[in-house]
């Protein structure tokens, strides 16, 4: 696995660490079997940006903190330029922009999600909380909850992020969609 990886596997592992919780008691948290979680832990496998999202909530740290190493300081207010979001580049299916990375006590995520046709098709995920997807651009097909639907420019969808879901571009180009997380 990357560096990047191994260096989230380790700021995961200190986390947990310090709050005295075992392994297996983070991974039944977290829904997950305990095998799979020693290998987020140990860099061996990709983490979902949704198990990232969980353990921040659970240790109260932010996304962007698990990600970076580094802790948010704007607060006032957070300006990211066209193009110019924090990369998370956490599933070989989506590619993620967080749009306030650097900003204080979020009550939301906001991402720039793009979703490439060519690559494999994300795995069902499920996560704490609500989303809220807007179509930017592309034909996005979003299954939550065994319910598939189709999503064009200018259409949206607010859920119960609880649920299993996934995306997928339909058609030959890449989607472009907004995705907050509450």
């Amino acid at each position: 696995m990357t560096g990047e990886i191994r260096e989230i596997a380790k700021r995961i592992k200190e986390l947990r660490e310090i709050a005295g919780i075992t392994p297996e008691s983070l991974a039944e948290h977290l829904g997950i079997a305990a095998a799979t979680y020693r290998q987020y832990e140990s860099g061996e496998s990709d983490i979902p940006v949704s198990v990232l999202y969980e353990i921040g909530g659970r240790f109260n740290v932010q996304l962007s903190e698990i990600l970076t190493g580094e802790g948010p300081r704007l607060h006032t207010y957070c300006l990211v330029r066209k193009g110019a979001g924090t990369k998370i580049m956490r599933s070989p299916s989506y590619d993620y922009q967080s749009l306030a990375a650097n900003f204080v006590d979020k009550r939301m995520e906001p991402m720039l999600v793009t979703v490439h046709p060519e690559k494999p098709q994300g795995d069902m995920n499920s996560h704490p909380g609500q989303e809220f997807d807007y179509v930017l651009s592309g034909k996005l097909g979003i299954t939550v909850d065994g319910h598939e639907l189709t999503l064009e420019e200018g259409d949206s969808i607010y859920y119960d992020s609880n649920y299993p879901h996934s995306m997928k571009a339909l058609g030959d180009e890449p989607v472009h969609f907004l995705a907050i997380i509450l």
